[in-house]
């Protein structure tokens, strides 16, 4: 088998596995894990409903939940948070259990920016939402994995830096979310360049030889 073959055949390996770990087909949340997940999580009747609903409306794809937020100055002084740390070296310690729990589903932040204005541009009905200091957003592979994320018992204690160094946030979640970084259409735009060029150059020395 040539060279060229071989290369194609790796890429093609290569590719399917990161798919097939990246992209969700356990499709939508069955009526029993619901009721799993809503005997894990702890939160008010108003809470709850709004989380069943998010469940119930599963279509099994992947999300991005979008995060607005305003940091406080100062964080709060809570258990765990030493005099002088900074919002983000609060922040960061919620971040130590959030990042390998993403990665291991397939989840990750798809980007992160500080407000250019401190004071929104527009607003409409929405009485104490003037200022804000930055927005993220976040891909998860599917609401199962965010929920699997969020109900571990290590992220309640975590949660908590969170808490301590935001002074208000809205989150909500966005589906479907297409966008040219994605790292299925990346990677495949990279392997079948190095495939290309493989070939090329095989074609290349065998025509010299």
């Amino acid at each position: 088998m040539s060279i060229t073959k071989w290369t194609w055949l790796v890429i093609a390996a290569t590719y399917l596995g990161f798919f097939s770990w990246y992209t969700s087909f356990k499709g939508p949340l069955s009526p029993q894990e619901i009721e799993y997940y809503i005997e894990k999580v702890n939160a008010t009747s108003e809470e709850l409903a709004s989380f069943r609903k998010f469940m119930e409306e599963d279509d099994g794809r992947d999300f991005v939940m979008i995060n607005i937020m305003e940091m406080y100055d100062t964080p709060l002084q809570i258990e765990g948070v030493e005099p002088g740390e900074t919002t983000d070296q609060v922040l960061a310690k919620y971040m130590e259990y959030m990042f390998p729990a993403m990665l291991s589903k397939a989840s990750h932040p798809v980007f992160r920016g500080n407000a250019a204005s401190l004071l929104a541009m527009d607003i409409v009905n929405a009485d104490g939402m003037e200022t804000w200091t930055g927005a993220a957003g976040v891909r998860y592979r599917s609401r199962r994995d965010m929920i699997e994320i969020s109900t571990n018992p290590e992220f309640a204690g975590r949660h908590e830096f969170k808490v301590a160094a935001l002074a208000k946030t809205i989150a909500f979640p966005v589906a479907p979310f297409n966008y040219l970084g994605d790292p299925r259409l990346l990677l495949a735009l990279l392997l079948g360049l190095i495939g290309c060029a493989v070939g090329w150059w095989q074609a290349h020395n065998v025509g010299r030889a």
